[in-house]
């Protein structure tokens, strides 16, 4: 049974939580502050953690940066916060996911079972990729769409297999922008933007309505987790 530390200093939220987590077959742990937090995390060893950004003293941020640290557990970051910089800032810090309060109880759910997924396939290195009816073959460079071969860029294949790898994770233009470049050039971000287009209308039927690259508005981009 996986088990997952809930952080977040609202009992109301971490005894709602717990409740569905626990009917969806997961084991919980919660922790109230971020001291307690990583306390928990160093000595239990939780499989994932959601973690709220508004906590008292050490905020969730600064707990991220810990966690990080230390090891490559999966983060989803609960946030009140409308500010999307937030967002930005706990993605960039190597959070996997992030869910807005009021947030369904359900949808926590259904993300904390396709990040383990994805974090699951991220660690078995793959010479093909499959998400969907897309099919990456790494070696060769070779994407296909339902059979169909799409002629990509090398920088086109590398952004596509980047998300493919991990369906449903949402990913900042400065984050693409280094898997692409090994570095992420701040005054380039945009370019991000460029090569989706260019990949949408290769890739998509309707590239105003896309099905597998999908905008996350003030953030960046996912691939669509089509298992859901």
């Amino acid at each position: 049974m996986q088990t997952i530390l809930v952080v977040d200093d609202e009992p109301q939220i971490v005894q709602l939580v717990r409740d569905y987590l626990e009917h969806g077959g997961f084991n919980v742990l919660a922790a109230a502050d971020g001291p307690a937090a990583l306390r928990t995390a160093a000595t239990q060893h939780p499989d994932l953690v959601v973690l709220d950004l508004g906590l008292p003293g050490l905020d969730g941020l600064d707990v991220t940066r810990s966690l990080r640290r230390n090891g490559a557990v999966p983060i989803i970051m609960l946030t009140a916060r409308a500010d999307e910089s937030d967002k930005l800032v706990g993605l960039e810090l190597g959070a996997d996911d992030y869910l807005t309060k009021p947030f369904s109880p359900k949808e926590l759910v259904a993300r904390v079972r396709s990040v383990l997924r994805r974090s699951e396939a991220a660690r078995e290195p793959a010479d093909l990729i499959r998400a969907g009816d897309v099919e990456l073959n790494i070696p060769s460079m070779r994407l296909t769409i339902a059979g169909r071969r799409v002629e990509l860029t090398p920088t086109e294949f590398q952004l596509v297999a980047t998300m493919a790898r991990q369906p449903g994770r949402v990913f900042s233009r400065a984050q693409l922008l280094s898997a692409v470049r090994g570095v992420a050039f701040e005054s380039y971000e945009r370019a991000i933007d460029a090569h989706i287009k260019n990949l949408r209308r290769k890739m998509e039927p309707d590239p105003h309505n896309p099905r597998y690259l999908l905008t996350v508005f003030g953030v960046g981009y996912r691939f669509a987790d089509l298992r859901r």
